[in-house]
């Protein structure tokens, strides 16, 4: 793995040199956009709005508007609105994991640390371990500030990117109607519930649209007309709820996929 960062942990006046990895990888198989006459690859340009030709990477920069006109903005001008922050994820307090919702989290990283920062990566991870707590702090990448929370895992230090509040969007455009369930309805939802929990497995469910498709392009490959197999969705036949209820109660659990 190749790390996409390197700076330190500051926890109090311990600092601890580490590099960051990436810790998940897509899962879908890698297409390319083609066009439907030739199949040629299709390929992205930089376009110059007014000239319309073409510009190296090396001649784009970046540029905030102010007033119809743009301030341009060059790598040690992002270094210099926070310098700290671009190079040490500052613990500003150690909370609960679980009072963080599920909605704030982002991205999942894994922390190593650097030959000097060994002792102290391992203190800091012991000690949460033994807390039960969840270092929150910031840093900058890729000139973007980041929440992130810190906690162990095994031999690990892990770092999630957290989103800040103003990231998440209003609920108040939604439209949630009220509505009456009885007593008896929420009975039976919560013995389906109850009939459906399981430890939790991840290694349990698989990305079985990958191996499908991937069994499709296969079979074109080889000149043979993939297989068409029938969408099955399984309703109730009535549309009470209660009726739904029983006949979910009573039908075979499941299998993760």
């Amino acid at each position: 793995m190749r790390a996409i960062w390197s700076g330190a942990i500051g926890f109090g006046l311990v600092n601890i040199p580490v590099k960051l990895f990436s810790a998940t990888q897509a899962s879908e198989l890698d297409l390319d956009m083609l066009d439907r006459k030739d199949h040629a690859n299709i390929k992205y340009q930089r376009v110059n709005a007014n000239t319309g030709k073409e510009v190296d990477w090396d001649n784009i920069v970046k540029g905030y508007k102010v007033d119809d006109e743009y301030v341009v903005l060059d790598e040690k001008d992002f270094e210099k609105a926070s310098p700290e922050k671009t190079k040490i994820i500052e613990i500003a307090e150690f909370i609960n994991e679980k009072e963080i919702d599920s909605i704030y989290y982002e991205t999942p990283y894994y922390l190593q640390p650097e030959k000097s920062g060994s002792k102290p990566y391992a203190l800091l991870r012991d000690a949460l371990k033994k807390t039960g707590k969840a270092g929150l702090g910031s840093y900058v990448l890729r000139n973007r500030e980041s929440l992130v929370l810190i906690k162990p895992a095994g031999d690990l230090l892990i770092l999630n990117k957290i989103r800040f509040q103003d990231e998440i969007r209003d609920t108040e455009e939604l439209n949630i109607p009220e509505v009456k369930i009885k007593p008896a309805e929420l009975n039976m939802a919560i013995q389906l519930i109850e009939q459906l929990t399981t430890d939790f497995d991840i290694s349990n469910y698989k990305d079985t649209y990958n191996e499908n498709l991937l069994k499709l392009i296969m079979a074109k490959a080889k000149g043979k007309k993939p297989p068409t197999s029938k969408l099955k969705i399984v309703h109730s036949k009535s549309k009470d709820l209660m009726a739904q209820l029983k006949e979910s109660l009573a039908a075979p659990k499941r299998k993760a996929s």
